[in-house]
């Protein structure tokens, strides 16, 4: 049921219809945090995609599972602020990550930004996969991939992301969200599964301890149910 966002085929409705697409916006969080979203990919054996911001020495593990597509996740904040501290223009940006992750086929902007000329420059750079089109599951519609004006770019709509979830405090029915037939991306950041975040408070507050593991463990939350009971949850009713 798992796929990387790289297995999808237009036309090949087998290949995206009904299955389940795990991603994950590493969101320059530490090695500690990054290493707690590998473990549960690791242990329970199934594919992922990582969004990556940043050089990490984490990267020749994940390059050695064949279960985890790499990706980029470029930030163009800085540059619509007028700083250039990832590039003078959208091509630079774009260069600046994947030289980080030159095999990168997928991408999703930080802030999930984009536009005609960021969407055009994606495809210049050899990028086939799109993730920045967030239409929530409470839409109620069946999303699937389609082509960007050319089969250059496919555009791969998600429908969950776990801070969004946290801020709205939607209810945590996993059924629901596995419900349907189209295909079901999820948005998952490491710090929020390390946090178990159920609550966008409760990450508020750690922001000052995320370099500090020890700090930041007293935020985690081991009493309600959040963002890594929730991941947990969709893993244990797909792999049986």
């Amino acid at each position: 049921m798992f796929r990387n966002i790289k297995d999808i085929k237009i036309g090949n409705n087998s290949s995206w219809k009904g299955k389940i697409f795990l991603t994950f916006d590493t969101d320059w969080c530490s090695d500690e945090v990054l290493s707690y979203a590998l473990n549960i990919i690791d242990k329970h054996d199934i594919k992922a995609t990582f969004f990556v911001t940043h050089e990490t020495k984490l990267l020749e593990r994940m390059r050695e599972n064949s279960n985890i597509e790499l990706g980029i996740h470029p930030n163009f904040n800085p540059l619509l602020n007028g700083s250039f501290r990832y590039g003078k223009n959208v091509d630079e940006v774009i260069d600046y990550y994947k030289k980080i992750i030159p095999e990168a086929e997928s991408v999703r902007s930080h802030s999930v930004t984009q536009s005609s000329p960021i969407l055009e420059s994606f495809a210049r750079h050899g990028l086939k996969f799109d993730c920045n089109t967030f239409i929530p599951f409470s839409s109620n519609i069946d999303l699937e991939p389609y082509y960007h004006w050319t089969d250059n770019l496919v555009k791969v709509p998600y429908f969950w992301e776990d801070d969004i979830h946290c801020i709205y405090n939607w209810k945590w029915r996993t059924e629901e969200f596995l419900k349907g037939s189209g295909m079901k991306v999820f948005d998952f950041h490491p710090i929020h599964l390390f946090l178990n975040t159920e609550d966008i408070n409760r990450y508020e507050k750690s922001k000052e301890s995320h370099r500090d593991m020890k700090r930041l463990k007293n935020y985690v939350n081991k009493e309600i149910f959040g963002t890594y009971n929730f991941l947990i949850d969709i893993i244990e009713r797909e792999v049986k």
